[in-house]
């Protein structure tokens, strides 16, 4: 068991690597063990392309021949896959190269897997070990499994802040807080994300593009999504001028003006209409709540696994209010502005208590040149 364990925590970091590369997919490590050596390694690498399994196996006959494989032992982090989807079965892979044990850290909740894939492998004869550090596996692939299991994405919640507390000044000018290597951490976990939403006031106020602008590759290229009920952005605004290059969702009321949406789809956005139950007054809570579940449902339908929320304090006060937000990462500036009509940072109604307040797992803390930089998953759930 003790060599299960060490063996599964490789996969697992293995599997690590994948991250922004592999979604909706889930993340996925996968180790080749034979008389106690390791003859083969492999991860997901990428969207569409072989799963970890047959990397592992690419990897083990690449370095040892054929027949190595014969009585191994596949230590992998999530049930092999039992269907035909971008790629083949992994468990007919698995069948015929003539491994006799599988180690899993956890079953696959995907409706077509679900047991399956153990259940065929069982079958055939070999040996099935579960559940070996299924905790860490299932910690590792939290938007995967909130995506199937909770039918939204993974929401998290990023903005850069004074040391009051403060998103804006009372103008509404905001550029910038942070400093600018902190904005470089901003441009790379925009890189690994599937989607970035900000309200319409952020999108008027601050006229942001969205963009992952770094000079590394990055992972993949998200869709910018804008709260924008009554389709006040116009042609003048970066988002619909490149709405073209890098695609952007406009989310707008069932009653906005049809002119408005017109000059927006003719500039290459995307629009979402959302009914309000209310057409008379589109401020209310319930509207809003309404709204972002009908948004939740939609984005999970596209497959949007992980979702960057960058603002304002309305849109983070109704994620607070619903508890949708599964993450952080928050800069905080040595600077002070001042003014209660200053911009706070999560509106809605808050909590009441203290002892209500929403705690972090084990927060990082980093000193990224003058500001604070803080991250980490949510404990409220």
């Amino acid at each position: 068991m003790e060599n299960d364990i060490q063996f599964m925590r490789l996969a697992l970091e293995l599997a690590k690597r994948g991250e922004g590369f592999v979604e909706p997919n889930p993340m996925v490590g996968c180790v080749l063990v034979k008389n106690g050596n390791i003859i083969g390694k492999g991860f997901h690498t990428k969207f569409g392309e072989p799963h970890a399994e047959i990397e592992a196996l690419r990897n083990a006959k690449n370095c040892y021949g054929e027949e190595s494989t014969d009585g191994a032992t596949c230590y992998v982090t999530l049930e092999p896959c039992s269907h035909y989807g971008k790629t083949p079965p992994c468990t007919s892979a698995i069948q015929h190269s003539g491994i006799k044990r599988i180690v899993v850290a956890m079953r696959d909740p995907n409706p077509v897997v679900n047991g399956r894939g153990l259940q065929i492998l069982s079958d055939a004869g070999l040996e099935i070990t579960e559940h070996v550090l299924e905790e860490e596996a299932r910690f590792l692939n939290a938007p995967y499994l909130t995506l199937l299991e909770k039918h939204r994405p993974w929401i998290i919640a990023k903005w850069a802040m004074t040391l009051d507390g403060r998103l804006a000044t009372r103008t509404g000018n905001s550029q910038w807080i942070s400093g600018e290597a902190s904005r470089k951490i901003v441009h790379r976990l925009r890189g690994r994300m599937d989607a970035i939403m900000i309200g319409a006031q952020t999108a008027l106020r601050d006229n942001p593009e969205l963009t992952a602008r770094l000079d590394e590759v990055v992972p993949r290229t998200p869709i910018r999504i804008v709260l924008d009920s009554k389709a006040a952005l116009t042609s003048e605004y970066q988002l619909v001028q490149t709405a073209r290059q890098t695609p952007v969702l406009i989310v707008v009321n069932s009653n906005a003006l049809e002119k408005k949406i017109k000059i927006l789809q003719n500039s290459g956005c995307e629009i979402l209409p959302l009914l309000s139950e209310n057409t008379k007054s589109e401020n209310t809570e319930h509207d809003y709540r309404n709204r972002t579940e009908l948004l939740m449902k939609h984005l999970a339908q596209r497959k949007i696994t992980n979702l960057l929320v960058e603002g304002g304090k309305q849109l983070f006060g109704t994620l607070f209010d619903m508890q949708l937000i599964d993450e952080v990462h928050v800069f905080i500036a040595p600077k002070l502005i001042g003014g209660e009509s200053a911009y706070p940072v999560i509106g809605g109604t808050g909590l009441s208590e203290m002892q209500q307040a929403w705690k972090l797992e084990s927060p990082e803390i980093q000193i990224i040149g003058q500001d604070i930089y803080i991250h980490d998953r949510i404990l409220h759930k």
